[in-house]
């Protein structure tokens, strides 16, 4: 039987009576983390990891009405029974596991297999049907171990010391773990812009170990950053922000950076391919690992990758979804 469906709202339980990741307002809305495409204001009640639950208020509201819960902690909605397990993506990911009789499904979010020492691991969690994301589901996206690229980074910026180095990168996950990975290389103070810092903060109060961070705004306009680091969201290149320093070395960190005319396209000189989706490997690798006998793909490359385990003799449907394969999860 279908456990899940798709609606006009979002993917949903009728035995459970809940959501998941609903895109528009309903009774009761199961959270798989605080990415905007998958955390929408306006629902009754809303259902998430506890790690997860400080990145939700901040981005939806501190009197949010939230219930959070543990992981793997199984609770009551409707017919059924559900439980939150790490998926590896950013800090209180997880996957939505339902169990309901001798059915069990689970829905991934997002989710990464690559090691990241900002977040929990993901957690293989064997069921019957897996719904899963498809964002990087081509073989060209096949990603190095976050220290490889880590070094690359810090290689980059001591390579001009007498310049401003401007690394751009998605407000929410990507910059605490560039930031947890270069804590493993150095010790220096990185510079971050005013749309990361709270929610830096909030990583650091979970226990994150990162480089020290600073405001820009601690020095007066007068001082020129040459040889610093400054960490700022895609939305701030080419801004006037960008006008306190004087011909600063541009990068984006992404997982389309591993395409260089994507790099060319939005005008960065250096690119460093570093996401927090799955790669090619990771999503086939966790499918087979699951178990599940039928699979679910939500968004992304979802044509390649239905095709690649319909060829291995799997069961694969799609679901229309309003998530963004090009969201600031990438």
């Amino acid at each position: 039987m279908d456990l899940i469906r798709a609606t006009n709202e979002g993917l949903y339980c009728p035995v459970g009576d809940f959501y998941i990741d609903p895109w528009r307002p309903v009774a009761n809305a199961i959270i798989t983390h605080a990415h905007a495409d998958h955390a929408h204001w306006g629902s009754r009640q809303y259902y998430s990891s506890a790690k997860c639950a400080p990145l939700l208020q901040l981005r939806l509201g501190e009197d949010l009405p939230l219930q959070t819960y543990l992981p793997s902690e199984k609770f009551p909605m409707g017919k059924t029974w559900v439980s939150f397990h790490p998926a590896g993506h950013i800090l209180g990911s997880s996957q939505v596991r339902i169990e309901y009789g001798s059915h069990v499904w689970v829905a991934s979010g997002d989710y990464k297999r690559t090691p990241d020492p900002s977040c929990d691991p993901f957690e293989v969690v064997p069921c019957d049907t897996f719904i899963s994301e498809a964002t990087f589901a081509l073989p060209v996206y096949q990603w190095d171990r976050g220290e490889v690229t880590a070094k690359k980074i810090l290689e980059w910026w001591q390579q001009d010391q007498e310049r401003p180095s401007l690394l751009f990168c998605y407000a929410l996950g990507k910059a605490q773990r560039i930031l947890a990975e270069l804590a493993r290389l150095t010790d220096r103070t990185i510079y971050i812009h005013g749309a990361l810092e709270a929610i830096t903060n909030i990583y650091r109060h979970a226990g994150v170990k990162m480089l020290p961070t600073a405001s820009i705004f601690d020095h007066d306009k007068g001082y020129s950053f040459k040889g610093d680091l400054i960490l700022a969201p895609p939305s701030a290149h080419r801004s006037p922000w960008m006008k306190r320093f004087k011909e600063p070395q541009t990068a984006f960190a992404s997982g389309w950076m591993l395409v260089r005319g994507t790099r060319r396209r939005k005008g960065y000189e250096k690119g460093f391919a570093l996401s927090d989706h799955a790669d090619w490997n990771e999503l086939n690798q966790t499918i087979q690992e699951t178990q599940a006998q039928t699979i679910f793909l939500t968004h992304g490359r979802t044509d390649v990758l239905q095709r690649y385990l319909t060829e291995q003799g799997k069961t694969v449907r799609l679901f229309q979804t309003e998530y963004d394969a090009h969201e600031e999860a990438s």
